[in-house]
């Protein structure tokens, strides 16, 4: 847990922090690159210096959203799962990350 939010308790004040700037989106649709990302690339960094071949990933409604994806492509993340209606805004979102590594 980074942030320490409920999905339960978080409506209550999550606009307000969104509306005030504390917070750009609602960190249960969109990764939050700069502190949770630090964290995923540390921890698939950490992981892979010890299992090289270690596969990680990320599952909820972050695998679906393009700008998480890209994130997750940029912290060699080896999949994202996300629901069904999801799944081509992700693949179309991994594809542009791909282009725009090359």
């Amino acid at each position: 847990m980074t942030l320490g939010f409920s999905r339960d308790d978080v409506s209550k004040f999550l606009p307000e922090y969104i509306d005030k700037g504390l917070l750009k989106h609602d960190p249960f649709q969109v990764l939050d690159t700069e502190g949770v990302g630090q964290l995923v690339r540390e921890a698939v960094f950490k992981g892979r210096t010890t299992r090289e071949n270690l596969k990680c990933g990320i599952c909820g409604e972050h695998g679906g959203e393009p700008s998480s994806v890209e994130f997750c492509h940029y912290a060699g993340l080896n999949y994202v799962s996300c629901s069904p209606f999801r799944v081509p805004i992700a693949r179309l979102a991994s594809a542009h990350a791909a282009l725009k590594e090359e």
